[in-house]
């Protein structure tokens, strides 16, 4: 790569991307700003190990919902390039070879996760099957000029050698002189086939092992509703025509519905396309395997609070259903917890508390004692206990970390209530059932305290079969109340048999399978109030459970005009600079000139005259001028203070607190009341 002369242009020659390496300036922003200096780095390497292992569980988590989507969509591409290949006479198969063979994929209206399943896509399809895939937004194609420039741009991309990456100027160039039309597009790709089928038997087995002989082009839409109608009829139709030159496979990315297709295209050009249908997982089901696999499970320390999971799941549910955006403020969580809370040092696996735990200084302990949860444990202690915990840090250091799964009492609530009633009333199959499966759950963990539980509740199930022999001699012997009703013939008899029936319904005692089956359930109900208590009632609590949903509220749920009030009426907020702090509503000199502005309209009415504002500004920006300044310079000084008053003013009018007044022509009117 060379220049001849500067002054022909601006040449940029962009860096190979490269792997970036993690600095160490994040640890030590982490470490200088953190509320307590003590086991910074420990508590920073804590949280960054904690993030990987929940990262990589996330991602193996969404490979495996994908894989059935992208399975189907790597059986639909090899159903579609076998008739490519075979080019078979037949008039039913020529017919359909002039369609274009298309994958409606609905992904549901969480757009924000569909780049995340567009790359999956594109990463199997690149290793698998085809190097030519082109991933296209609506936003790169306004026109179908533009749109063939960024398909032929990605496509020829593709057929770079990591070898002759030093030629990468002269392909560039050679690209830029190629017209971008759909012959040009069979040509390129007519002379890369070519290329492929002549290279030396090792190489062509080594690519051949990846990907198909003639692999196919594949073309993603990535937000089809997005894309303007004449511009999706003129590229399908320009595609068909040469369909049987160019083995092309649309894939299109819809968020909404599949009748999105027949509303953008005609019947006369979605019938030139083979469609098939794709639908993915629902993101709610996605969210729940989330929570499933991150929150209710012991693999992981962290855990989050009552108030700050409903947060997360009020934004997923009431914003944009994006599980991303899900995990993102789970890993905001992650870093606020770790970063404010200095006993999160605490925070990690069984196998490394212990150590950690007997290694606390005594500052580290006096933050323990100073913990609301510890309190009201050593509140419920005997008196010599207490005087321990309070005062010896060796009798302290060996207090296990208790941790929970909920964040209610779910016995004192309504649906519980209504649980215990339907459960109270269940048959034999179904309780039986529901025992079963509590044993499985119970026998997973690997508590030893459940133990009693699980042979308990094995109990129960003995006692159920044990009961199937005796009913079955009970109805044998037991005579049909139906039957003795036929005898009666009479209607007095009848009234009679009937009454004495309902009372002795009345006064019947409880059978053996209802005495045994509320006994199951109040046995249950003791294991949830056992077991299943909130968080904020054990000891210690505040080391792993993340709390601060007023503090995630603020990051995640965007208030734009309070954050611009708070910018303009204090700036020292942001700026961390004491010296623009002002007390009792007064105004400094020293702030920024669009904070001296925004605080004076703030004392004007619904039209504010420019004239008396800008006297007002120069009061306020010369008060801590000297009185005998010169004189020479003061009409200098006058300029650039009126300079300054009309940028300030332009800044307020652009970010929406002002507008020109058509009443009268010196002065704005004001746009914003109640002073945020």
């Amino acid at each position: 790569m060379s220049t001849c002369s500067v002054s022909k242009g601006c040449f940029v020659f962009k860096p190979s991307a490269k792997k970036r390496r993690l600095s160490d300036k994040t640890a030590h922003d982490f470490r200088c700003t953190s509320n307590d200096s003590e086991d910074t780095e420990l508590r920073f390497v804590t949280c960054q190990s904690l993030w990987n292992q929940i990262k990589s569980e996330t991602e193996q988590i969404q490979e495996n919902l994908n894989k059935q989507l992208l399975d189907n969509l790597v059986s639909f591409l090899s159903r579609s390039h076998s008739d490519f290949q075979e080019k078979t006479t037949e008039w039913t198969c020529r017919m359909k070879f002039r369609e274009i063979p298309t994958a409606a994929l609905v992904l549901g209206v969480n757009v924000t996760d569909h780049d995340l399943t567009f790359r999956g896509l594109s990463d199997i399809l690149q290793d698998n099957i085809t190097p030519y895939v082109a991933l296209l937004e609506a936003k790169d194609c306004p026109g179908i000029k533009n749109l063939m420039q960024k398909l032929m741009g990605q496509l020829m991309k593709c057929d770079i050698n990591v070898d002759s990456l030093e030629d990468e100027d002269s392909v560039q160039v050679s690209q830029n002189r190629i017209r971008c039309s759909m012959p040009s597009l069979i040509s390129w790709y007519d002379s890369v086939t070519k290329k492929t089928n002549s290279e030396t038997p090792s190489k062509k087995r080594n690519s051949s092992s990846r990907h198909w002989q003639s692999p196919p082009v594949v073309v993603i839409f990535k937000d089809m509703e997005s894309f303007t109608t004449k511009v999706l009829q003129d590229f399908i139709v320009i595609s068909s025509q040469h369909i049987h030159e160019l083995p092309l496979v649309l894939i299109f990315g819809i968020a909404t519905s599949p009748m999105i297709i027949h509303r953008l295209l005609p019947h006369s050009v979605s019938s030139l396309l083979c469609i098939e249908l794709f639908q993915s997982l629902s993101c709610k089901e996605h969210l729940s395997t989330i929570i499933d696999k991150l929150l209710l499970t012991s693999r992981f320390p962290f855990k989050l609070g009552e108030k700050v999971l409903q947060v997360l799941i009020n934004i997923f549910l009431y914003h944009d259903f994006s599980v991303q955006n899900f995990i993102k403020g789970f890993q905001l969580c992650i870093v606020e917890h770790f970063y404010s809370q200095p006993l999160s040092v605490l925070c990690c696996h069984l196998a490394d508390i212990k150590k950690r735990v007997y290694s606390l200084s005594h500052d580290q302990c006096e933050n323990i004692r100073r913990l609301p949860s510890f309190r009201r444990y050593v509140e419920k202690q005997e008196s010599g206990k207490q005087i321990e915990l309070l005062t010896n840090d060796s009798f302290l250091k060996i207090r296990e970390l208790h941790c929970a799964c909920l964040e209610n009492r779910v016995w004192e609530t309504e649906e519980y209530e209504s649980s215990l009633q339907l459960a109270r009333m269940l048959n034999k199959t179904d309780l039986v059932t529901m025992l079963q499966q509590c044993v499985e759950i119970l026998m997973s963990s690997s508590e030893k305290e459940f133990d009693r539980a699980v042979e308990k509740l094995k109990e129960f199930l003995t006692q159920f079969q044990n009961l199937e022999a005796e009913a079955s001699q009970e109805q044998d012997v037991s005579v049909s109340p139906q039957k003795e009703l036929q005898k009666k013939t009479d209607l007095y008899h009848l009234q009679k048999t009937l009454l004495e029936l309902k009372e002795s319904r009345r006064s019947k005692k409880l059978t053996k399978f209802e005495m045994l089956r509320f006994e199951v359930v109040d046995y249950i109900d003791s294991l949830v109030r056992r077991y299943l208590a909130p968080a904020d009632e054990r000891a210690l609590h505040e080391i792993a459970y993340f709390n601060g949903a007023a503090v995630l509220r603020g990051h995640l749920n965007a208030a734009p005009r309070t954050a611009l009030h708070t910018a303009l009426n204090s700036p020292h907020w942001y700026l961390k600079n004491q010296a623009l702090r002002c007390d009792g509503g007064g105004i400094s000199n020293k702030a920024p000139d669009i904070c001296i502005v925004y605080k004076l309209h703030l004392e004007c009415g619904r039209l504010i005259n420019l004239v008396d504002w800008l006297e007002a500004f120069s009061t306020v920006v010369m008060a801590a001028e000297e009185p005998n300044a010169d004189a020479a310079s003061s009409d200098q000084v006058d300029d650039v203070i009126h300079a300054r008053f009309i940028r300030a003013v332009s800044e307020l009018e652009l970010l929406g607190f002002i507008k020109p007044s058509k009443q009268k022509t010196d002065h704005v009117a004001r746009l914003t009341w109640g002073g945020c």
